[in-house]
């Protein structure tokens, strides 16, 4: 299953700001942290907390956060289904991106493991 133009134009102008906040709901209310909210942002992007804040700041789109971002070397092996959407067919790099994000924030959510998370083994 592949995206629209129109569905990619759409997440590329999201701002990172407005859906952070959902982000750190769904992690808190199922347990898990804002600080490994971080970690899994900072490992697939190469972000720290303050560059976050930053980004957040700045009211930057969804496009102009993953091209800055330094995207993790083993950011392809996240695949799966998300949002209807099996990440590993989305041939739109820039909503691949959103999807891995979304994905990674899912699987925090759910609990599993910070080292399955983070693609360490």
């Amino acid at each position: 299953m592949n995206t629209t133009p129109e569905h990619d134009e759409k997440i590329a102008k999201i701002t990172f700001g407005s859906v952070y906040p959902h982000y750190v709901t769904k992690v808190e209310k199922k347990g898990r942290t804002k600080e490994e909210l971080h970690q899994v942002i900072e490992w697939l992007t190469g972000f720290d907390e303050k560059k976050i804040q930053e980004l957040i700041t700045a009211k930057v789109t969804f496009s102009q956060f993953f091209s800055e971002a330094n995207l993790n070397r083993n950011a392809s092996l996240i695949k799966g289904v998300i949002c209807g959407y099996r990440i590993e067919d989305i041939e739109t790099p820039l909503t691949q991106q959103v999807r891995y994000l979304d994905k990674l924030v899912d699987e925090l959510a759910k609990g599993r493991k910070m080292e399955k998370i983070l693609r360490e083994g």
